[in-house]
C-alpha cells in the first residue's frame, strides 16, 4: 500500500534523491498546475509580553492567558508591516518591485500572546490579500508545568542545562522532544492542506504562511524542517520578540532561509559552517538532486570514513578488509 500524500512529504522534507509526492507536488508548482507550494513560510514569535518582563506573573496567571504589553503590541504592528513588505513584493522581479498576486494564510497558537500579536500583524494586511487564519493547538509555547514559582523554576533550569536542553522535560510539563512530536504531527497536516489545494484561491497566487508561535517552537519547527540534529538544535539563539525568518522556495523547490536572509544573519542565530553550507546549496537545488554537503551530517555518526569505499587500499585497513556493502 502506498503512503500517503502528507506522510511522504513529511518524510521526503529535508532532501534527498528518492521521489516523493513533495516533489510531484514542486513538479505541478512549476508547471502552474492548481496544488502549489508556498512561495514562503513565516516563521514570527510572539510580542513582548508581561511574563517576559515580570517572570513572577508565571505564578499567578496561566501561560496561556500572559497577555503582551504596550511595547508587545507595537512590535506586532511593525512586524505585520515588515512581513507586509517581505511578501507583497516579487522575488522574480529584476527590480524586486511588487507582486500583484500574492496571498496570505496564518496560524496562530492559541495563546493570548500570540493572538493579540497575530491581530496586530493583521492590521498591515489588506481583507482580499487574507486566505485565512487558523488556531493551531500544536504550535503552542513548550508546557512548562501549569504555574510557575519563580524560585523551582529557576532551580529546574539550572538542572536542564546540566541534563540537556532537548530531552529534559519539565516536570508537570514537556520536552523540546515532545514539542518536536507535535511540529511533525502538524507538518503532516500542513502538507495535507496543500496537497488538497486548501491554501490556495486561484492558480495564479503566490501563497505566503505565516505561523505566529513561540521561541523554542519555531526553532524546533526549522529542525524537523531542515532535518537539523539534536546539537544542532541545542547551538541555536532563540528568536526576539517578534522577530520572523523567512523560509522562501528556490528555483528548484527546495525551501533556503538564504533566499532572504545573510549568512551573517544565520551565524548570529547559531546556525553552524555545515548548516549554513546545506542553506546555500537549499537557495538553488532541485527537490530530486542530493546534497554532496550531507557528509557533514554523516561523519556524526561515521567519523572513521576517511576515503572511498571503492579505493582498494581503504577496504584492505578496515576492520582486517571485511568490508560489507551497505546495501546488503
Amino acid at each position: 500500500m502506498s503512503s500517503s500524500p502528507e506522510t511522504a512529504a513529511a518524510e521526503g522534507v529535508g532532501g534527498g534523491k528518492d521521489s516523493c509526492c513533495f516533489c510531484e507536488m514542486t513538479k505541478q508548482h512549476a508547471t502552474g498546475c492548481s496544488r502549489r507550494l508556498p512561495k514562503r513560510i513565516i516563521l514570527v514569535r510572539h510580542g513582548e509580553s508581561q511574563g517576559n518582563l515580570d517572570m513572577s506573573a508565571y505564578s499567578t496567571t496561566p501561560d496561556y492567558r500572559i497577555p503582551l504589553t504596550p511595547r508587545g503590541v507595537e512590535q506586532a504592528r511593525a512586524a505585520g508591516r515588515g512581513i507586509l513588505d517581505v511578501v507583497s513584493s516579487s522575488s522574480s522581479s529584476p527590480d524586486g518591485g511588487p507582486d500583484p498576486n500574492w496571498k496570505v494564510y496564518f496560524y496562530v497558537s492559541p495563546y493570548e500572546r500570540t493572538r493579540a500579536t497575530l491581530r496586530g500583524i493583521g492590521a498591515a494586511f489588506p481583507r482580499d490579500r487574507v486566505i485565512g487564519a487558523r488556531e493551531e493547538c500544536r504550535v503552542r509555547e513548550q508546557d512548562f508545568g501549569n504555574f510557575q514559582v519563580e524560585e523551582r523554576m529557576r532551580a529546574v533550569k539550572e538542572t536542564r542545562e546540566r541534563f540537556g536542553r532537548f530531552f529534559f522535560r519539565f516536570p508537570e510539563g514537556e520536552s523540546a522532544a515532545d514539542v518536536f512530536d507535535r511540529v511533525a504531527s502538524f507538518l503532516e497536516s500542513l502538507w495535507r492542506d496543500i496537497d488538497n489545494g486548501r491554501l490556495d484561491q486561484t492558480t495564479s497566487c503566490e501563497t505566503n504562511l505565516v505561523i505566529v508561535s513561540h521561541g523554542l517552537t519555531s526553532r524546533v519547527f526549522m529542525m524537523k524542517w531542515f532535518k537539523w540534529t539534536v546539537e544542532q538544535f541545542e547551538r541555536l539563539n532563540n528568536f526576539e520578540n517578534c522577530e520572523f525568518r523567512v523560509m522562501q522556495l528556490g528555483p528548484g523547490g527546495e525551501y533556503s532561509l538564504l533566499m532572504h536572509h545573510t549568512k551573517e544573519e544565520l551565524e548570529e542565530w547559531g546556525l553552524s559552517p555545515e548548516m549554513i553550507t546545506d542553506q546555500q546549496w537549499r537557495a538553488s537545488a532541485n527537490r530530486r538532486s542530493w546534497s554532496e554537503e550531507c557528509s557533514s551530517f554523516i561523519a556524526t555518526f561515521f567519523d572513521n570514513w576517511n576515503c572511498q569505499p571503492e579505493d582498494e587500499d581503504c577496504q584492505e585497513e578496515d576492520h582486517g578488509g571485511e568490508i560489507k556493502s551497505l546495501e546488503e
